[in-house]
């Protein structure tokens, strides 16, 4: 096929300047997991968090285990997930729908996982039941918004992109609704939190269970890379090298939606790092999906790990790290937009 022949011509400089910056990008983020650990109001020194890791514990205290191992390494870990999901999920939505603006919010799935926490927390659930409605929340979402090309018998990707139009300004009211229902001394001031996203409440066992749900569907997402390139090449041209359109974007949809609502399952609702990330991936290694989903997976993870180590450690109290990846996102899209002037007219 045309397009595998110039996808598969590399040549070994480029081959090896990739690898380089995918065994860069692992370093800083090994790098930055060790001082991730060592950084907070309780300080642990960089020798001793590293003893703790390897498992080599005599001469630590009972409290410095407790507070690196069932404290911060379920964070850490919740946060370069969360981070490498979206990141991957947006790549994908990205060359799916072959529009640079799009993120992993784009068919109402962050709107409807919302939704999904919300009625949790009007419910008075404890945070696992939140975080399961969460995720209910962000498939159903997701279902709805493909179903909605089926009915009305026009699947292209104009009709899908209305249709997650829909969906999210429907989720919205919904959101709206709740928050109106809600109890403003305690209902209503959790779920605008959760909606800011972060990753206070993090535990070993929540992220045990959502870690299968993130690992497998982007496994999937880099095997299929491939057929992603084809796909953004447009349906036509896809279908002319023998795709079929309907399931490889489907697959594609559905795993990101799986990345996308399980992050808002674990941190709440955390906007840019979709958007943001692929781009920086993109000027990196190209726009080929087998080159840029690794890589966007890392640079993601190490994005979120600083952005998540920077909120917990920036004043007494701890700032929601939505907050911090709207300050850096905002002027990212604006050049973004600006850069994209001549396109978008």
């Amino acid at each position: 096929m045309i397009w595998r022949i110039r996808m598969d011509k590399r040549t070994p400089g480029k081959n090896n300047k990739y690898a380089y910056m995918l065994v860069s990008f692992a370093i800083m983020l090994a790098a930055g997991i060790v001082a991730a650990v060592c950084m907070g109001k309780y300080s642990v020194t960089p020798l001793e968090s590293l003893r703790i890791l390897l498992g080599l514990r005599d001469g630590s205290s009972e409290m410095t285990i407790n507070v690196v191992m069932r404290l911060r390494i379920p964070r850490i870990l919740a946060s370069v997930m969360v981070g490498a999901a979206l990141s991957v999920s947006g790549a994908v939505y990205q060359g799916v729908f072959r529009n640079p603006l799009v993120s992993p919010d784009y068919l109402g799935i962050t709107s409807g996982a919302s939704v999904g926490a919300a009625i949790g927390i009007l419910l008075s659930l404890n945070t696992a039941f939140i975080s399961l409605f969460a995720f209910a929340g962000g498939i159903a979402a997701m279902l709805l918004a493909m179903s909605l090309p089926v009915l009305l018998r026009n699947n292209s990707n104009i009709m899908l992109v209305m249709s997650g139009v829909i969906v999210g300004a429907a989720m919205s009211s919904v959101l709206g609704f709740i928050k109106y229902l809600a109890d403003p001394e305690s209902q209503l001031a959790s779920i605008i939190y959760w909606t800011m996203g972060s990753f206070s409440y993090v535990s070993s066992r929540e992220l045990l269970v959502i870690a299968p749900i993130v690992l497998l569907p982007m496994a999937v997402l880099f095997g299929m890379s491939w057929w992603i390139d084809v796909l953004s090449m447009g349906e036509n041209d896809a279908r002319a090298l023998g795709a079929n359109v309907s399931f490889v974007r489907s697959l594609a949809l559905g795993c990101a939606t799986l990345l996308t609502s399980a992050s808002v399952c674990i941190a709440g609702t955390i906007g840019w790092i979709g958007l943001i990330i692929p781009h920086v991936g993109r000027l990196l290694a190209g726009p080929a999906n087998r080159r840029l989903l690794p890589l966007a997976a890392l640079a993601g993870g190490l994005f979120m790990l600083m952005a998540d180590t920077i909120t917990r450690t920036i004043s007494v109290s701890e700032m929601p790290v939505g907050i911090l990846t709207g300050a850096l996102g905002v002027p990212f899209y604006c050049w973004l937009l600006y850069k994209q002037r001549e396109t978008l007219l």
